[in-house]
């Protein structure tokens, strides 16, 4: 097993994701099975409990693990299926440790930071990198390893002290590390400074770890002089030195390290060179040009409670992207704090609710995203009842799937007090309720999660002409409360179609207003199975609408396997680029063939 560790200095927020991230998609490229790492020093056991504003978004995994977005990353650039123990905290080495020594396991020896703390990281490292991730039999080529945080943080040391000793176990053909930092630019003298990577180095050795390549980010190229300057101070050879310099998007960042061969200085720090092939990323370029020159615009109004760090809703923003490159459109998402749409914000700041109203009156598509708590409920209540009425393409997941439902039985059911218990839990029209094997005491770890069977009831509804004429789709789950199933007759009676529910029946992910251009509403999060080549049925579906072609797309879904994957649909995307596989949609399951 060959390991590349990705490490950050100076300050956090540098990329160490997507570089980790675009290293992994080069040495698959060159045909080696990658699989990733991500240690988040934190306390807590997993992202699960973490407040998006906090820590970005939470990703779901299949198995149900609710990890660090990096991982998120990963497994799109990678096209890969991470596990929980993929994502390895502080928290779950300290649980496991205390756990053994609870069961006696150390015979009665005083437990310790090194070696007992630092052997369950090497252990957890060794275990979890033989697992594959590519649906293959057999380990992994490589892994690479991210390391959160920024070295020096205080704690973060355990994990430095069990990398520093896992290196040596290696050896020095199985271990690279790749250190990447910062090289500010002065717009005083406008002069590139190498200092503070210098003392990110000098710290990094100095913890008994020895970068093999630098990367540095900055805003433009490392001039010449600078890389000498670097190389000579930081004991790196230049060719190992590269600049991770401001690009239009994160798509660019593999090509910019393939331009600079990071990849096969890896691969002659791991003793791998002339034993791959020449890294092949044809399709990852042809995309990225697509998505450099789209020039029709679609606008997708965004109305969340988070907005105010886009990291909230990364998945989703990533699930529109890949979508809207598929159908050939340039994605402009429109942020609407959903609270900017409540009366309440009309009496108190009538500016700002009025142009939380023009900028989703101005869009082609609205987007309800997932979300807990009841701020911003009634803005997204009403921002559903604006696309239902006026034909507004519109997506709900998870919670916006929930106040599609609670809109519906207030406006044409007439059930004023329609609500979820999860916001009234004395309401007499309950349409959301809370699901029964759900924790009342516990919030980590007990929701619905991971990867779960949704049938379809509809053959020819949207959404299973959009999964490719599938009769069930596995997605991912994250959430607590569910449709109440006593009110489903009456909700259907009324025109609101549950065109998907789960094995038992009983369950509702999906629904449909059959007479509506397109209003689909999902209880899963659709967004965490998108890869840049193989986008979210759901999400197609919205561009696709917004955009005036979604037509086309459910006619050819019912002759997908006659259609090549170079046809296109007049105004929309090429089939392949949209159904993969046999020209299936990737995410379907149970498909006709």
């Amino acid at each position: 097993m060959k390991y590349v560790l990705v490490t950050g200095g100076v300050v956090s927020g540098l990329g160490k994701g997507v570089t980790a991230s675009s290293i992994g998609l080069l040495l698959q490229a060159s045909g080696l099975r990658v699989t990733s790492i991500k240690i988040d020093p934190y306390l807590n056991t997993d992202a699960g409990t973490m407040s998006p504003f906090e820590h970005g978004e939470v990703f779901v995994l299949d198995d149900g693990g609710e990890v660090d977005l990096d991982l998120g990353n990963y497994e799109r650039f990678l096209n890969s299926t991470l596990t929980r123990d993929n994502n390895l905290t502080t928290g779950k080495i300290y649980q496991s440790v205390i756990d053994k020594e609870r069961k006696g396991d150390y015979l009665g020896r005083t437990v310790q930071v090194v070696p007992h703390i630092t052997d369950a990281i090497q252990e957890w490292i060794a275990r979890v990198a033989n697992l594959p991730v590519d649906g293959k039999e057999g380990p992994p080529d490589v892994c690479v390893i991210e390391l959160g945080g920024t070295i020096g943080d205080i704690e973060s040391m355990p994990f430095i002290e069990a990398l520093g000793q896992f290196y040596y176990k290696a050896g020095p053909d199985n271990f690279c590390l790749v250190h990447v930092s910062l090289v500010p630019v002065l717009s005083v003298v406008g002069e590139q400074k190498t200092k503070p990577t210098q003392h990110s180095v000098r710290r990094l050795r100095s913890l008994g770890l020895t970068p093999n390549i630098l990367a540095c980010r900055s805003t433009k190229a490392l001039e010449d002089n600078v890389k000498t300057k670097l190389s000579q101070f930081c004991h790196v050879p230049e060719e190992n030195i590269v600049t991770l310099y401001d690009v239009p998007n994160i798509w660019h960042v593999p090509l910019l390290l393939r331009d600079q061969k990071v990849h096969e200085a890896i691969l002659r720090e791991l003793n791998l060179l002339g034993k791959t092939v020449e890294a092949d990323v044809t399709e990852w370029t042809a995309r990225t040009k697509i998505y450099d020159t789209l020039q029709d615009p679609v606008k997708i109004a965004m109305v969340g409670k988070y907005t105010g760090l886009t990291d909230s809703y990364l998945s989703v923003l990533k699930a529109l992207l890949h979508a809207s490159v598929a159908c050939h459109k340039k994605l402009v998402v429109e942020w609407v704090a959903a609270s900017d749409l409540e009366e309440i914000t009309a009496q108190e700041a009538p500016d700002v609710h009025k142009a939380a109203w023009d900028l989703l009156k101005g869009a082609d598509g609205i987007l309800v995203p997932g979300g807990f708590g009841d701020r911003g409920v009634q803005g997204k209540i009403l921002a559903t009842k604006y696309a239902r009425e006026n034909q507004v393409p519109f997506l709900g997941i998870c919670l916006g799937m929930q106040l599609a439902v609670v809109e519906f039985a207030r406006s044409v059911l007439g059930f004023e007090d329609a609500n979820s218990t999860e916001f009234e839990p004395e309401t007499s029209s309950p349409c959301v309720i809370f699901m029964p094997e759900g924790s009342t005491t516990h919030m980590g770890g007990t929701m619905r999660l991971g990867s779960r069977r949704t049938h379809f009831q509809v053959p020819d509804c949207k959404s299973a002409k959009l999964y490719g004429n599938a009769k069930f789709v596995d997605e991912r789950h994250r959430h607590r409360y569910e449709v109440n199933p006593d009110m489903i007759s009456e909700i259907e009676n009324a025109g609101l179609s549950f065109v998907g529910k789960d094995e038992t029946g009983r369950r509702m992910e999906i629904v449909e207003l059959q007479s509506h251009p397109y209003f689909v509403g999902v209880q899963f999060h659709p967004e965490f199975k998108s890869r840049p080549g193989k986008p979210s049925a759901l999400f197609v579906g919205l561009i696709a609408a917004a955009s005036g072609c979604l037509e086309a797309i459910l006619q050819a879904s019912g002759k997908v396997n006659k259609v090549s994957t170079n046809t296109r649909v007049a105004n929309g995307p090429a089939m392949g680029s949209v159904y993969q596989n046999s020209n299936v949609y990737s995410n379907g399951n149970g498909l006709h063939h």
